[in-house]
């Protein structure tokens, strides 16, 4: 969760004795960075998505990011089953010469 705070993504409050205290959606919002964190965003466009979270609207410019960021994941996919693909070929080929 330090991580998450030191890239500015959450902001825990404090305790009266210096803990961290975490809002409730927390773990969903942990969730939520690893899975852009794994899709490929950077910190800094995770964090100009959060508005888009927590206010569950977006503006054009959002929009139009969230989109672009849509089509390179969509890309990424698409790269991955075509190498998926290929490798089940690979295996049908080896599966039939021991």
């Amino acid at each position: 969760m330090r991580y998450y705070e030191e890239q500015g993504l959450l902001t825990p409050e404090r305790s009266p004795s210096g803990q961290r205290l975490y809002r409730q959606d927390a773990i969903a919002m942990v969730r939520f960075f690893q899975q852009m964190y794994a899709a490929g965003l950077t910190s800094q466009r995770i964090t100009e998505l959060l508005p888009c979270w927590e206010a569950g609207h977006t503006d054009a410019d959002q929009r139009a990011m969230l989109r672009i960021e849509r089509e390179r994941i969509q890309a990424k996919i698409d790269e991955l089953e075509a190498a998926r693909d290929r490798l089940d070929q690979v295996i049908a080929i080896t599966d039939t010469h021991p």
